[in-house]
């Protein structure tokens, strides 16, 4: 069996505990499976956990909201980084009735869906570290409850791989994982061009494929094709810090490819200065942030088809003294925040 192979099957168990979220199944695999030492990083307002608080923290309140909650992952990938470090990666989203506030968002009755980009390294067939983003910007839209400015790009649930083979274990080389790696090295290495260097030096045509898809978090939204790209994400980012790649030492990055998949997390693997506007509504105040991004790419034919991408943008307005829950309570004050007696599952 591969190593990816073994990872894999590792990490397997831990899926399956929350493919249901059950939540005895759950704590056991994680006091078996995360090592002693294991320290989860989560999206804010989360932070670092201790794996004995994980679910208690995370996982319980969820189950409270959304009682007949499931996790769906839709991409499971496995790789050694360049430096040898062994990471498994999932994407996908936890689904469920939201009958019950979660964070102070008002549940709606209605199914919602949470995008997650969970990433777990291994070590000696242990949990050592996870890194972490749960899109909650994404079910407060859901609940109407979104108290920052509108995203430029498209607000929706975020589809699996066209192929239909982000969970597959297809037969692939140690080569063609590289060369996909590589793919995306070099094209992030294009994108650090400009604005020192003119557009055109970012070679977009030659990276990515002419219908591709870039999946952003919701406060941002999905951009389809190099123009939608271009307007609803990447000027307005650029605009507003035209410095980001550039402080290459306060950052970690860790890459890993599998097949025709490249994924990326780090905490953080960007920081930048806002010195413009444009970007999410804040105002250029000069800041130095830092940010978590979580990303998973698909090559077709040798350029990329489709990018996931999240950014924890809560930790973001936290860096710039913006309490986005603050805001939320005061948004919908109004509203009713008691929980929905309203039926679950096969109850009429």
């Amino acid at each position: 069996m591969t190593t990816a192979a073994q990872n894999k099957s590792t990490i397997r168990p831990l899926l399956a505990a929350l493919r249901d979220v059950d939540a005895a199944a759950v704590r056991g695999v994680v006091d078996d499976l995360f090592a002693p030492g294991c320290v989860v990083r989560m999206c804010h307002p989360f932070g670092d956990l201790a794996r004995e608080n994980f679910f208690d923290t995370c996982f319980a309140p969820l189950l409270s909201a959304m009682p007949d909650v499931e996790r769906r992952d839709t991409i499971l990938m496995c790789g050694t980084t360049r430096d040898g470090a062994e990471w498994v990666g999932c994407c996908g989203s936890y689904v469920g009735t939201f009958v019950a506030p979660f964070l102070d968002i008002p549940p709606t009755g209605h199914v919602s869906h949470m995008r997650f980009h969970e990433f777990y390294r291994l070590v000696d067939g242990k949990v050592a570290e996870v890194q972490a983003i749960w899109d909650i910007p994404e079910l407060m839209m859901q609940a109407d409850a979104w108290p920052m400015a509108p995203g430029l790009g498209r607000e929706w649930h975020v589809p699996a791989p066209m192929t239909q083979d982000g969970l597959a274990d297809s037969a692939h080389s140690d080569e063609h994982s590289d060369q996909s790696l590589t793919h995306v090295l070099d094209m992030l290495a294009a994108l650090s061009r400009h604005p020192s260097e003119p557009a055109e030096a970012m070679e977009l045509e030659r990276f990515w494929h002419p219908r591709m898809s870039w999946y952003g978090p919701a406060g941002i939204g999905t951009a389809r094709g190099l123009a939608g790209f271009r307007h609803w994400h990447q000027i307005p980012f650029l605009n507003a810090m035209p410095d980001r790649g550039q402080f290459a030492g306060e950052t970690t990055a860790h890459f890993f490819a599998q097949g025709d998949y490249v994924a990326v997390t780090g905490w953080p693997d960007m920081a930048q200065t806002i010195t413009g506007d444009g970007w999410l509504g804040i105002v250029p105040n000069g800041q130095k942030i830092t940010l978590r991004s979580l990303d998973f790419w698909r090559l077709e034919s040798g350029k990329i088809r489709e990018n996931w991408v999240l950014v924890d943008l809560l930790h973001v307005f936290d860096q710039l003294g913006v309490d986005v829950f603050a805001r939320l309570r005061e948004f919908n004050k109004a509203r009713n925040m008691a929980p929905l007696d309203f039926p679950v599952g096969g109850t009429a």
